[in-house]
């Protein structure tokens, strides 16, 4: 098998480099030298995810789709930590990535089945209101290029980020109930009514016909003083400001010779 490195991370001060290699291998390098110093062996599969600590140059963490997170002291090439994300009656959940606190007391990693797993120290009490598996209905929708090769959602025809705040869904594309909905960055102060999603039978990409989020109720556009959804409204806002603010440089901008002196400028 050819050697190829599918994830690369410097460590705290630099000093270090980790790299992860389709071989399951990570590599700790030198950064001025080159020298390889050390082989960390543990993971079974591709490795995706490596953070380094934000203040202890020693640590390094590594997750992959083997399910498999370490945490690792890169300057004497040891595991510190190890945690192994099984998931009972499914096997294991293939680690997609993890982010360190800032104050590096804790971190939180999201897998394949939608588990947010949170590590550190503290109370647990906090994370309990969320739902167990959480999924986004658009996470796995497909997209296609316009004429312009722009990136547009199949079903919707628009700009992915244009898009309204998607709906909280369960591993199997349920929506969850409305008081997870409000979660959402830009659905907070919605109304009922407008946290139900419509469903709908879609054909996936094996013939098999699943019921799932097709898209929002949303309010009668045709009403006045009425907003299909807060985000929408604030995209609107800002390209009003921002088509304002031209107009007005257009306006001011000198076009002509002034106290007569001089050529004149374009505005």
């Amino acid at each position: 098998m050819k050697p190829k490195v599918t994830m690369i991370a410097w460590n705290q001060n630099d000093n270090y480099v980790v790299t992860a290699v389709n071989n399951h291998l990570l590599k700790v390098w030198n950064s001025s030298t080159g020298q390889l110093l050390h082989d960390l062996v543990g993971h079974a599969d591709e490795v995706f995810v490596l953070e380094t600590h934000p203040f202890d140059y020693r640590i390094m963490l590594s997750a992959g789709h083997d399910g498999n997170i370490f945490i690792w002291d890169i300057t004497k090439g040891t595991k510190t930590k190890h945690y192994f994300n099984m998931i009972e009656g499914q096997g294991h959940g293939a680690v997609f990535d993890c982010k360190f606190s800032p104050d590096g007391q804790h971190f939180a990693c999201t897998d394949s089945h939608g588990h947010l797993l949170i590590f550190g120290f503290g109370c647990s009490r906090p994370y309990e209101k969320i739902p167990d598996q959480m999924f986004f209905h658009t996470d796995y929708r497909p997209l296609i290029r316009d004429s312009n090769n722009y990136v547009l959602d199949e079903q919707t025809q628009q700009a992915p980020h244009l898009m309204p705040p998607p709906f909280l869904v369960d591993v199997d594309g349920n929506p969850h109930p409305t008081k997870y909905q409000r979660l959402v960055p830009g659905r907070e102060n919605c109304a009922d009514e407008h946290l139900i999603p419509q469903l709908g039978y879609v054909a996936t990409s094996d013939g098999e016909v699943v019921e799932q989020v097709i898209g929002q109720q949303t309010v009668d556009q045709d009403e006045p003083g009425l907003e299909p959804s807060i985000l929408d409204g604030m995209i609107r806002q800002l390209q009003l400001e921002q088509d304002q603010r031209t107009a007005a440089d257009q306006e001011s901008a000198p076009s002509g010779p002034q106290n007569g002196e001089g050529t004149p400028r374009r505005g």
